[in-house]
């Protein structure tokens, strides 16, 4: 009924079947450990040279762009190394602990109080009923590594009230230009220099805008607070896009959504956080990969909330 190297053949397929797995498997993991959207695009590269790779040299047999790609893949490898190499530390010494569970652990910085969001809130009211300029970034998940700040500012370490974040915002402090980094229940530090976006913007937006949309498309775990200094509008950033004009309600409404506790009775295992991870974020990850035209996708979302080039020399 079958031929004699029907069993032979199939060893061989789910031979390569198990390899392709195992690789995909390792990028997976690697996109768990370094959470920057950056790194996202870097993995993505790497994955798509190795695919070529295995083609040149497995399929088409040419040898010589075989080993060229061999090389570039090692710089690659190399370079990325170097450039995380907090991250590769951390994992290490994690599984030499044999703590790998913590990889799919929530973050324990994560708000749980709404009295957190309440702080937050009527302070950026205030900001915007004064017209006084301000940027906060905040962590949603998972902790976020310093080093993708151009400056981490002054460290205060100090819990949030908003008396303190109206105080650090005044325009005579020496800490008002930057933004306030907030983890939890804490303001990390202010004065932060953030990365700005090269994208198109509106031209109502300026330098505090365009860095919370440069920093919410690098790094993916985290929402920024705008409140822009001539027009005292208050802008919620995520994923590189700017949710605006909102009110003080509107804004509350999505902070408890991003920042709120899980629902009473809801219980969240490591096991539930594997599962969905795997069963989310991997299948979006893999459609990531083999999808080239990510820019192009989020330009479009920008322009369909009604976004307008920007222009450049103006401030908010």
């Amino acid at each position: 009924m079958f031929s004699s190297g029907f069993p032979d053949n199939l060893y061989i397929v789910l031979r390569q079947i198990i390899d392709l797995g195992l690789v995909f498997s390792s990028f997976y993991f690697l996109s768990i450990l370094i959470k920057e959207r950056r790194a996202q695009w870097m993995i993505r590269g790497l994955l798509i040279l190795i695919m070529i790779l295995f083609l040149s040299d497995r399929v088409f047999n040419l040898t010589l762009f075989s080993f060229f790609l061999e090389r570039l893949i090692l710089i690659c490898s190399l370079s990325m190394a170097v450039v995380f190499q907090s991250d590769f530390r951390r994992f290490l010494e994690q599984l030499g602990k044999g703590q790998l569970t913590n990889f799919f652990e929530s973050n324990p910085y994560l708000p749980k109080e709404d009295s957190i969001i309440d702080e937050i809130v009527d302070a950026v009211k205030e900001l915007s009923q004064n017209r006084t300029g301000a940027l906060m970034i905040i962590e949603t998940f998972n902790t976020i590594e310093e080093r993708i700040f151009l400056n981490p500012g002054v460290k205060l370490n100090a819990e949030i009230t908003k008396e303190l974040l109206q105080t650090i915002f005044q325009t005579k402090t020496l800490l008002h230009d930057g933004a306030v980094f907030i983890r939890g229940s804490e303001i990390v530090s202010a004065g932060v220099i953030l990365p700005l976006s090269d994208r198109n913007a509106s031209r109502q937006l300026g330098t505090r805008h365009r860095a919370a949309m440069g920093i919410t498309e690098r790094v993916e775990n985290c929402i920024c607070v705008v409140v822009s200094e001539e027009t005292g509008s208050i802008s919620l950033g995520e994923k590189g896009v700017l949710n605006r004009p909102l009110t003080s309600t509107k804004l509350k409404e999505l902070l408890e959504e991003k920042l709120s506790k899980p629902k009473e009775g809801e219980v969240v295992t490591g096991v539930t956080r594997l599962s969905k991870k795997l069963g989310f974020q991997g299948l979006n990850m893999l459609m990531s990969f083999l999808r080239l035209d990510d820019s192009k996708s989020n330009n479009q979302r920008y322009i369909e909330k009604g976004k307008e080039p920007r222009v450049k020399g103006k401030k908010n």
